[in-house]
């Protein structure tokens, strides 16, 4: 069933065969939160179901009066909606996974609160994540308040995809672990402006990991732990996102989309850490498993 234009708003009916699940951590960020739903509202295509889970202290941002009309907006639109208020709160990892076991569609997209979609990104993303058959693919979200700033430097380790997305191994040190640098202000617009891409064209690129909005295969996230490994942590860390896509990177590949079509709000976050503090939380994790191969 095709999402209800303004035409059938008051039909009443849910779109009961969404093939994506969107997943929304939020806390004390109403306005945000409002702007993250607006962007979704103007996507076509895929359908898809919403949950938002809340952590705030106070009133839950959804009673908010903006953000309470975009979710009346996406109701109207056949969108299925669960609302979660999810306390106390035990850190950025087990919101990540209280949110992921809420899911039941084949592809999950982890969208944090706030971050605006460009029409047609959700699309790119799914069909990227089809055509690629990686186990995530996401769009670094850009400031735009650096349009002006170009950072070439930053944007060198910009290496897309030659033929299948391919199983890879990152580390602090590791080959490929500088690609972190692309993501910064608004490395990603100056690089498709370079590139010349225009409207419907995507390829797919090398990342470190890729935080803020990345769609995963559910069963293969699942396959790999998910964000299980929350009860190892204090209740104050970042980097979850990072574990969690190095840990499918191994085993089932990750890429990158070029144009992206995420926009970063640039409120204030906790979500920029230094790339040691970053790295910190990730590699004390593996470092436990022997492995080998945000308290929103």
């Amino acid at each position: 069933m095709d999402r209800h234009t303004s035409a059938t708003w008051a039909s009443g009916q849910t779109i009961g065969d969404a093939a994506l699940d969107i997943l929304v951590p939020t806390c004390k960020r109403p306005a945000e939160l409002a702007v993250t739903l607006a962007g979704l509202a103007s996507q076509d295509r895929p359908a898809f179901r919403l949950v938002v889970s809340d952590q705030s202290d106070g009133p839950p941002a959804w009673e908010h009066p903006p953000a309470a009309s975009l979710l009346r907006v996406l109701a109207a639109q056949g969108t299925a909606i669960e609302l979660h208020r999810h306390l106390p709160r035990r850190g950025l990892a087990e919101h990540r996974q209280f949110a992921l076991e809420q899911a039941r569609a084949d592809k999950v997209l982890f969208l944090d609160d706030d971050v605006w979609l460009e029409p047609g990104a959700l699309a790119t993303m799914s069909d990227a994540l089809d055509t690629l058959g990686c186990g995530f693919v996401g769009m670094a979200p850009q400031g735009l308040s650096y349009l002006n700033d170009r950072r070439p430097e930053q944007a060198a380790s910009f290496s897309p995809w030659q033929g299948p997305v391919t199983p890879e191994r990152i580390r602090p040190g590791a080959e490929g672990f500088q690609r972190w640098l692309l993501h910064s202000a608004a490395n990603m617009a100056h690089l498709s402006a370079d590139l010349g891409l225009k409207a419907g064209q995507w390829i797919p690129y090398k990342v470190a990991w890729l935080g803020g909005c990345t769609m995963f295969r559910r069963q293969a996230l699942e396959d790999v732990g998910g964000f299980r490994f929350w009860t190892r942590l204090p209740p104050e860390h970042c980097g979850e996102d990072v574990v969690a896509q190095w840990r499918m990177m191994a085993k089932f590949g990750g890429a990158g989309i070029l144009p992206s079509g995420a926009v970063h709000l640039e409120s204030p976050t906790t979500r920029n850490p230094a790339p040691t503090a970053m790295c910190w939380m990730p590699s004390r994790i593996f470092r436990r498993r022997n492995m080998t191969v945000r308290q929103r």
